[in-house]
């Protein structure tokens, strides 16, 4: 049984999840806070395993609350906030703070239903989250192969695919920080809702040695640019001509997730074959898995993060279990074995430590 409370300063908003949340048998919602003092007694009397938590509150704002429990109580947290681009730059800068999840409120855009099914799934992967001590904190490696080699993976038609889902807004930013300027083009899909992606976009831009940006229907692929898939939207690679492009289509959720891995990951198999290289990371479920396959047997490079800095070791470990891996890699040391795949020296790209 997860033992859940539930931070909000609406009482409608409270009411709703504790009853929505109810429904499920191996959910139980100890309690529920107006605000983070509140919140802060609650948790040292009912002891919860999950946190639900607001974005903006009264006295005490989610941000400057999560700072302090992660300080000195770390539990696993799941943000519950409305779709505003001020909520949305708060939502990720949430998760750089260490939540693990982010759901969007019910609203006149998401049914209730719909946002219980979203946050359920983001309580159970909270519940068997792993979180990481400030020491444990992988050590981003900056990839310093031979130059000749970095200019020329720029000139080369090769794709770099990512997919993740929990706790990878850190470890995509983690790879994408250390990856250099001369990377080839890159899609990426975290698994998040609709209107956060643009924010998660613009922070891995701040970053990123790359142009980072959330795709547009028919972006061209190119080095040195990594799209995001836009939340609510599968994305596919596709082929105009000579040059490589992206679609966004709507269609029905796969593994309960729009956009999903196993969708880019397969149309990357099909339009790139052996030019591609795939990166799967840390998430809950098994999205990614099958399509890293088909990746690899297309003949594409392919890589998984190795369970000891996986937040949740659920999609890497399904990947390893249908032999779709070539290379399980620490999150730390993920950037340079990328570049080594890349350029075909698998693991003889040097690094160092950033």
């Amino acid at each position: 049984m997860i033992r859940v409370l539930v931070v909000d300063d609406s009482a409608v908003v409270r009411k709703i999840l504790t009853e929505e949340l109810s429904k499920y048998p191996d959910i139980d919602v100890v309690g529920s806070a107006v605000d983070p003092y509140v919140a802060r007694d609650k948790i040292v009397e009912l002891n919860p395993d999950v946190l639900t938590l607001d974005v903006e509150m009264p006295r005490m704002d989610g941000l400057s609350f999560l700072a302090k429990l992660m300080r000195h109580h770390p539990m696993p947290v799941v943000i519950v906030s409305s779709v505003t681009p001020k909520n949305s730059d708060a939502a990720i800068r949430a998760l750089e703070l260490g939540a693990v999840e982010v759901i969007c409120k019910p609203g006149s855009a998401f049914t209730v239903p719909d946002v219980a099914k979203q946050l359920v799934r983001a309580i159970r992967a909270a519940a068997s989250a792993r979180l990481p001590k400030q020491q444990d904190t992988p050590v981003a490696c900056r990839v310093t192969a031979d130059p000749a080699f970095l200019a020329q993976m720029k000139a080369t038609h090769k794709i770099l695919a990512i997919g993740a889902s929990t706790g990878g807004t850190k470890a995509i930013e983690t790879v994408l920080s250390s990856l250099p300027a001369t990377t080839p083009g890159t899609v990426i899909v975290q698994h998040m809702p609709a209107l956060f992606t643009a924010s998660f976009a613009t922070r891995l831009n701040s970053i990123s040695q790359m142009e980072v940006r959330e795709a547009r229907d028919n972006d061209s692929v190119v080095p040195g640019v990594a799209l995001v898939a836009p939340g609510n939207h599968h994305m596919l690679l596709e082929r105009d001509g000579a040059r490589f492009i992206v679609k966004l289509k709507d269609g029905p959720a796969v593994h309960h997730q729009r956009p999903s891995v196993d969708v880019l990951f397969d149309s990357v198999a099909r339009k790139a074959g052996r030019n591609a290289v795939g990166v799967l990371l840390t998430g809950m479920g098994a999205d990614g898995a099958k399509g890293l396959l088909a990746m690899r047997e297309s003949g594409a490079y392919t890589l998984a993060e190795d369970e000891s800095t996986c937040i949740v070791f659920g999609m890497p470990k399904e990947a390893i279990k249908l032999d779709a891996v070539d290379e399980v890699v620490p999150l730390g040391e993920m950037s340079n074995a990328i570049v080594g795949a890349l350029i075909g020296q698998g693991r003889q790209a040097v690094a160092q430590p950033a």
